[in-house]
């Protein structure tokens, strides 16, 4: 507990430094604020963009703040919501294709061409056809996340498969392992950490999907929110945003790591 309030601490000074030298430079007149707003601007439109919404209620004659209403909880609420569906369909198909391609040398040589055609296409590519085929709304932008997911957790997948031991395999055998088990309990358990990269890294991808996807197919979330904000040259509201979309990202990562860390306890006793 003392390490990581030490990591902590360590890793604070550095934010805070390049903070403080932005609202100098920007008090001092070397940037126009209006083009690079001061931080202690960007923090009062972000609780504007974040304070609770206000509605006249006519049985109180007043008004009345409705909790949780305020843009961005919508916002964040819209973007989770897009980068869970997606991923959750982007890695549900990945993993038992990951699984059987690793697993099984005739799979593979059937998908493998074809993974390797359209996994260097970037996600963004798809716009259009996403469009075309889902029209505007969620639909389109689940898709393109759930494909931004899809790659890295596949690829991962095989290669965790592939990468087993063959000193766990003949154990297994020797000890009269069957198909079934061989996989549940030697294959897929040395196979995790590479699969938990790969969802980690696949979270990360379709985030990113999220928010290009926000800025041409919806009319909510947080990407929606950022290009709506440079049509009427609010930069601060943009750059609310951008550090709204990296505190949204960081506790994606920070669950997920710790997710990682708690599946792969017994691996991290090994090392």
């Amino acid at each position: 507990m003392k390490i990581a309030w030490t990591s902590a601490i360590k890793g604070f000074w550095v934010p805070a430094a390049i903070l403080i030298v932005w609202e100098l430079v920007v008090r001092f007149g070397g940037v126009n604020p209006h083009v690079l707003p001061a931080p202690s601007a960007v923090l009062m439109k972000w609780y504007e963009y974040l304070k609770p919404y206000e509605a006249y209620d006519p049985a109180q004659g007043s008004y009345t703040k409705w909790l949780f209403s305020g843009e961005l909880i919508h916002d964040l609420i819209a973007s989770s919501y897009r980068v869970a569906v997606g991923f959750i369909i982007g890695a549900g198909l990945a993993l038992p294709l990951g699984l059987l391609m690793g697993a099984s040398t005739h799979i593979y040589d059937y998908f493998n061409p074809l993974i390797q055609v359209l996994r260097p296409i970037p996600p963004i590519a798809f716009i259009p056809l996403a469009i075309l085929w889902f029209g505007l709304g969620d639909p389109p932008a689940v898709f393109l996340i759930s494909l931004g997911a899809f790659f890295p957790v596949l690829m991962n997948t095989i290669v965790g498969v592939r990468a087993v031991d063959s000193i766990y395999i003949r154990a297994a055998r020797n000890l009269g392992a069957n198909p079934r088990v061989m996989f549940l309990k030697v294959i897929l358990p040395a196979a995790m950490p590479y699969i938990l990269s790969g969802v980690r890294i696949g979270i990360g991808t379709g985030f990113i999907c999220m928010i290009v996807a926000e800025m041409i197919a919806v009319n909510n979330g947080l990407g929606y929110r950022i290009l709506e904000a440079r049509e009427y040259f609010w930069s601060d509201k943009i750059i609310a945003g951008m550090f709204s979309i990296g505190l949204l990202g960081l506790a994606i990562d920070t669950g997920v790591s710790k997710l990682n860390n708690y599946l792969l306890r017994w691996h991290r006793g090994l090392e």
